[in-house]
């Protein structure tokens, strides 16, 4: 079905690979697309409670691969009908997805990764805000949701510096949920995303969309939306779960219902 990706699902956890190693899976149209229809195709199926982007070989994603590039070309379309679809599919996304950081993530690749849940970082890895280098601005997402993650003065030194960030400085910034170390690298992930997919995905899919929506709303707003978001939530067979395996003191089996 995909050919610039590979999707797995194993143990209720959808697997989307980037797999243009060759070119350090630098995004083109196709890998957009691919991109965006997995995040689809995950979303709808509920057998995926979580899911995984990560890189094949020794990249996660090194941006825009520029043999694509013209110079008349018109950025602002190529943003509008490939990468934008594919960051609001992520951000539409109910289910907790991370970024698996095996190497660098440059220009847009960082993007991806900004716009996931979590990043796992292997301590090979590197953000690169490569925008700046080729006199550009970081798009794709990236600055709606690094100040966010890191604060505004940050998110200004990193995009107009554009420094290469190791992946204990990203961590020390805020933007690693967690550096794990090669050896461990394949293992530490997939427990984490096992976990992620045993919770109770109703709930962390209402958490993250009352997130989401906390920047524009006011105190009585959101306080009225985590009524709407509980309400919904105590209705699911998982918070009866939840608090049947309290009172019997026992570890609760969430089924993401």
């Amino acid at each position: 079905m995909f050919e610039t990706i590979k999707y797995e699902i194993r143990k209720s956890v959808a697997w989307i690979t980037l797999n243009r190693p060759e070119k350090l899976n630098a995004f083109t149209e196709q890998i957009n697309r691919e991109v965006q229809q997995s995040i689809k195709k995950a979303s709808k199926d509920p057998e995926v409670r979580c899911l995984v982007i990560t890189g094949e070989g020794r990249a996660f994603c090194s941006g825009q691969d520029l043999d694509g590039v013209l110079e008349d070309m018109d950025h602002g379309e190529v943003l509008r009908n490939h990468y934008n679809p594919m960051v609001m599919e992520l951000h539409k996304c109910e289910k907790p997805v991370i970024a698996a950081v095996n190497g660098v993530a440059a220009g847009a690749g960082m993007s991806l990764a900004l716009a996931c849940d979590f990043r796992l970082l292997s301590e090979k890895a590197s953000f690169i805000e490569a925008f700046i280098h080729v006199g550009l601005v970081p798009d794709a997402g990236n600055l709606y949701y690094l100040p966010k993650l890191i604060g505004y003065a940050k998110a200004l030194e990193l995009a107009v510096l554009g420094d290469k960030i190791s992946a204990y400085d990203a961590e020390n910034l805020g933007l690693a949920t967690k550096v794990i170390p090669l050896e461990r690298w394949t293992e530490e992930v997939t427990v984490f995303a096992e976990r992620l997919a045993s919770m109770p995905t109703v709930a962390i899919g209402l958490i993250k969309k009352n997130l989401k929506s906390s920047w524009n709303l006011t105190l009585e707003e959101s306080l009225e939306k985590d009524a709407q978001a509980q309400r919904i939530a105590g209705l699911t067979s998982d918070h009866i779960e939840g608090v049947k395996s309290f009172m019997e003191k026992r570890k609760p089996v969430f089924l993401g219902k």
